[in-house]
């Protein structure tokens, strides 16, 4: 699993240019789900080749007895639950206070690494910003900028040494357990995850019962179904305020981010008996963008009149509309209809996105997709592509070299994308084209010959 790093700190000492800092490493993929945004914001960060997810909190006064302090320091107390390392932000320029000495009491009790961090610490010295806080007995403070960058990479390295393990090989022990596919199933609370993992398992193997927030934790069950391997993780869903209970709300969003940064293909449950919510679309751009394979399930289906399901149609396509390469399924997790369709699909899906795809067929579709329809000019100039080639699976990615690429609009960039899931069968995962443009040896000397 990803480690989560929380920034915690007073207001205004800069967490959240910290937070977009470091979620612009991974194209600021951020979370951000209604009822929590206010408070404590999930992203997702990555410094060389270490992924991470990382929480804003707000301003944290943990002493606040009511009013919207209050709020927030319980929201920052539930990130400093859900993390693995805490990065305690403190203010350079204004020195120690009163409430950095309350924080660390919390922190010290809370039994989570913390890194203390000065910020705003722009031409100071080491000595100077830093002296205060050594009373704070939080070890050596390290001095950043996090609105200029300076030193975040070094704190953050430092940050992840704490609770990153070198990765065990335990795929290698187990052949079996590398064919698996890994099945994440994701959703609102009550839409049925535990009811589902329990048909697809045929037991009673996870509590499934008709109170938001009853699967607690993240639980990952091997099974097999038709001769092939599986490993199945069911999370707790994401709740919506007004709709929680304080003991189980804890590591929901976090888990069920995680389960699909961990998965190959997410099943998307939705409740056929509830409204699409943003909250439903929200989970479904995180999955896009983590480029994971999908698959969308409906529960609930059965007992709806023929006028209720045109309806639920329609709102699906309207409000999910950017999610046209996955199968969709309508089920009924508790009488266990329509289960088989839908793990045929999340083969097919998990089968698209690791697919390889042999760079004479890559170019020769592109040629076609050219001849079909060639790229508009950008003034005087006309992108010339050359040839294609894979740049990775899971989610599966087509490079494509040539000339003036940076002129192809994203209309043609779509057009391309679905000539090329037509051409190779990509139902069911994301798929990235890049474009890579060859620089021409004649540039320099045309402007060598305008001097």
């Amino acid at each position: 699993m990803k480690p989560v790093v929380a920034l915690v700190g007073r207001p205004n000492v800069g967490k959240s240019t910290l937070f977009n800092r470091l979620t612009r490493s991974r194209d600021a993929l951020v979370a951000d789900f209604p009822g929590l945004t206010r408070d404590r914001h999930y992203g997702e960060g990555r410094i060389g080749t270490r992924p991470f997810l990382v929480i804003d909190t707000g301003g944290f006064e943990p002493v606040a007895k009511d009013g919207i302090m209050h709020e927030m320091a319980k929201q920052t107390k539930q990130a400093v639950a859900e993390a693995d390392v805490v990065i305690f932000m403190v203010d350079g320029r204004q020195g120690m206070t009163p409430h950095d000495k309350t924080i660390t009491e919390f922190l010290r009790k809370s039994g989570r690494h913390v890194v203390l961090v000065v910020n705003k610490a722009e031409g100071m010295k080491y000595s100077a910003v830093t002296a205060d806080f050594y009373e704070l007995g939080l070890g050596d403070p390290m001095v950043i900028s996090s609105a200029h960058g300076d030193g975040v990479q070094e704190m953050l390295e430092n940050a992840l040494d704490l609770v990153q393990k070198p990765e065990m090989p335990i795929e290698d022990e187990s052949g079996s357990k590398e064919r698996n596919i890994k099945i994440a199933i994701v959703g609102r609370p009550n839409v049925g995850k535990s009811t589902l993992v329990n048909a697809l398992l045929g037991e009673e193997r996870v509590i499934a019962f008709d109170m938001p927030g009853t699967t607690r934790d993240a639980i990952e069950i091997p099974f097999e179904r038709e001769g092939k391997h599986y490993t199945l993780i069911d999370t707790a869903g994401i709740r919506r305020r007004g709709k929680v209970f304080e003991a189980i709300e804890k590591f929901s969003v976090v888990k069920t981010l995680q389960s699909i940064s961990e998965a190959n293909v997410v099943i998307l449950l939705l409740d056929a008996q509830q409204d699409i919510a943003e909250q439903d679309a929200h989970i479904a751009g995180f999955i896009l963008e983590s480029g994971r394979a999908l698959v969308v399930a409906i529960n609930k289906w059965d007992g709806l009149s023929a006028g209720k399901r045109d309806e639920i149609r329609n709102d699906i396509e309207r409000k999910l509309h950017f999610l046209t390469f996955a199968k969709f399924h309508f089920i009924s997790a508790l009488k266990s209809t329509g289960i088989g369709p839908m793990m045929q699909s999340v083969n097919a899906a998990y089968a698209a996105a690791m697919a390889k795809l042999p760079t004479p067929k890559l170019t020769r579709a592109l040629e076609v997709a050219v001849e079909h329809q060639q790229p508009r000019r950008k003034g005087a100039v006309r992108p010339k592509m050359r040839y294609a080639h894979q740049g990775g699976q899971n989610p599966p990615i087509i490079v494509i070299h040539g000339n003036a690429l940076e002129a192809i609009s994203d209309s043609y960039k779509r057009y391309l994308e679905k000539h090329f899931r037509d051409s190779f069968s990509l139902t069911g995962t994301p798929l990235r084209i890049e474009f890579r443009t060859g620089k021409n040896p004649f540039d320099r000397e045309k402007q060598a010959g305008r001097t």
